[in-house]
């Protein structure tokens, strides 16, 4: 097996729920103030899923008084406690950039009721966490 593969799955968060680009997910983040840590949810959209493998982010974007947040969060980072689903978007598009230029109920999307067909969280990229090194 190749060496940087056999790195990576070992760095890898063996749980990230499946989520797509449209999705409103909360993002629990590990914040460190002074000697305490304490985590703080993010709550948005996703705009983007990015990377592959350990480098796997996604950019979440919220509305904070009027002012639109936008945070990439590296998804096995141990940082990042835990990724909840609160729902699912239906998109036809890869990026949603173009809610950057919305405002109000413009940036509201079609949401998904039905079950998902197919995985959205790239477990397509070939890199999963449930393979196990082989000797080879």
């Amino acid at each position: 097996m190749n060496i940087l593969r056999q790195l990576e799955l070992e760095h890898m968060k063996a749980t990230i729920p499946d989520f797509g680009v449209g999705d409103t997910v909360d993002v629990h983040y590990l914040i460190k103030e002074g000697d305490k840590e304490r985590v703080q949810i993010f709550s948005g959209t996703v705009l983007s899923l990015q990377g592959g493998g350990t480098r796997r982010s996604c950019t979440v974007r919220r509305i904070v008084s009027g002012e639109g947040v936008e945070r990439t969060f590296p998804l096995h980072s141990p940082r990042v406690a835990d990724i909840q689903v609160k729902e699912r978007g239906r998109i036809r598009r890869a990026k949603l950039y173009y809610l950057r230029d919305r405002e109000g109920k413009a940036t509201r999307l079609q949401r998904n009721l039905g079950k998902l067909q197919h995985p959205r969280s790239g477990k397509g990229s070939g890199i999963q966490a449930t393979d196990t090194p082989s000797a080879e």
